[in-house]
């Protein structure tokens, strides 16, 4: 059997299984989910086990209850399958006062059911993400995002990933079934991902019979858009080269059944206090929830990234947001950007929700580029309200470098492959 490999959510499933009832782990399909879950549970259901489905789902229409029979903490796999569960457990969690019952693990919004109560203070929601690079080994982890939070310190740490490392990491992804993988096998996980989108679960997410030559050119259209604000009309010309038919309502029914399969994880705008009155953007960035879908939505490979740096760019960010997101749910924080009408921006900002927070430039290296973001980074500082607001704890260019070390000026230089938590 292989060894299970810790994931930074586990250690906020075991805070939320001493607070709540029930918790439900959301999440896109291979990132791991049930295995994790698996770890923290006594017992196991698994709704979407061939030999036993039917007779689950006859169960689950008129005495639901039945099916939580079993040792505690139990684990319900799939429960979108048969949602009526979610009132039973919300009301046995009601009735028993105790906590950390049930943990319920989903890759898709459940459609058509809509439950008697939502299961505020019962059940709550935690979100999962596909592995980031100090989960798989690949980030030496000697920066701490969240020592950064508490101390203006000195870091160091030498990352061991060369360029041609990380853009084959792009490619592959953060896949736990693909850990092991090496050379192009390395992909399999990443295309064959996609094509189950196309293919089977972006019709049955609800129900709806969607085309899978639109699907496909709009998953690619993200792709080449990934890491922008590009919006419907952007992605409509993008698309209707090969389908002048399409509309910008179409696109956003699919867009929306992609979110609900959750693997579109867009980052929001942040809206600071600032000095002067500036119109701040507040599109939304374009993510996917691990860069491989992109790469792979592209038909590129670690090769072709090599080959066209700004496209390779814009994958890295995806990378980095990512792992940034990963890192900062752990710490109770979230990810935003920042862009304002003066075309001052910033490529991720990390606010924790006790008010702190740190500004970041993402560049894949040279000297160059990161002298011009840290100096960006100074005037972003400059122009946000500290009287209104906390200061930064940090300003950080997070780069495809080698060495992490903080500048005279104050900024931070971390390359991707040494930072955590």
């Amino acid at each position: 059997m292989k060894k299970y490999m810790p994931r930074l959510v586990d250690t906020i499933l075991e805070k939320r299984m001493n607070l709540y009832g029930a918790i439900c782990i959301e999440g896109c399909k291979w990132c791991g989910k049930s295995t994790t879950a698996k770890q923290h549970s006594k017992s196991l259901l698994e709704l979407q086990n061939p030999v036993t489905f039917e007779n689950n789902m006859e169960i689950a229409k008129t005495r639901p209850d039945l099916l939580l029979q079993g040792e505690k903490p139990r684990l319900i796999d799939e429960w979108q399958d048969a949602p009526m569960i979610w009132d039973a457990i919300r009301y046995d969690v009601d009735n028993t006062g105790l906590k950390g019952q049930y943990i319920l693990t989903g890759s898709a919004t459940p459609r058509e059911y809509k439950p008697r109560h939502t299961g505020t203070g019962r059940i709550v929601k935690l979100l999962m993400r596909p592995m980031s690079l100090y989960e798989s080994n690949e980030s030496v982890g000697t920066v701490s995002l969240k020592e950064l939070f508490e101390n203006n310190i000195d870091i160091n740490g030498v990352s061991k990933l060369k360029l041609e490392d990380i853009a084959f990491l792009c490619a592959k992804g953060g896949w736990p079934a693909g850990i092991e993988f090496k050379g192009e096998d390395s992909y399999t996980i990443a295309r064959d991902y996609l094509e189950s989108i196309i293919k089977n679960d972006i019709k049955t997410v609800d129900g709806v019979e969607r085309n899978e030559t639109r699907t496909r050119m709009i998953l690619r259209s993200l792709a080449r858009n990934i890491s922008t604000t590009a919006n419907l009309s952007v992605i409509r010309e993008d698309t209707k080269t090969n389908d002048n038919d399409i509309s910008e309502k179409t696109i956003a029914d699919y867009l929306k059944a992609l979110e609900k399969l959750y693997i579109i994880d867009d980052v929001e705008a942040w809206q600071p206090k600032l000095r002067s009155k500036t119109d701040i953007r507040t599109s939304k960035k374009r993510e996917f929830v691990d860069p491989s879908i992109a790469v792979a939505s592209l038909r590129a490979t670690d090769k072709d990234l090599l080959k066209d740096f700004k496209t390779f760019g814009l994958i890295f960010e995806s990378l980095c947001i990512r792992d940034l997101k990963i890192y900062s749910q752990n710490i109770d924080g979230e990810v935003f950007y920042y862009r304002d009408k003066n075309g001052l921006e910033c490529d991720a900002i990390i606010h924790l929700h006790d008010g702190k927070w740190g500004a970041i430039e993402i560049k894949l290296g040279s000297n160059e580029a990161i002298e011009e973001a840290a100096q960006n980074l100074l005037k972003f500082k400059d122009s946000v309200d500290i009287t209104k607001m906390n200061e930064p704890s940090f300003l950080m260019v997070l780069t495809a470098t080698e060495y992490a070390y903080k500048r005279n000026d104050g900024v931070y230089v971390v390359p991707l492959g040494t930072l955590r938590n």
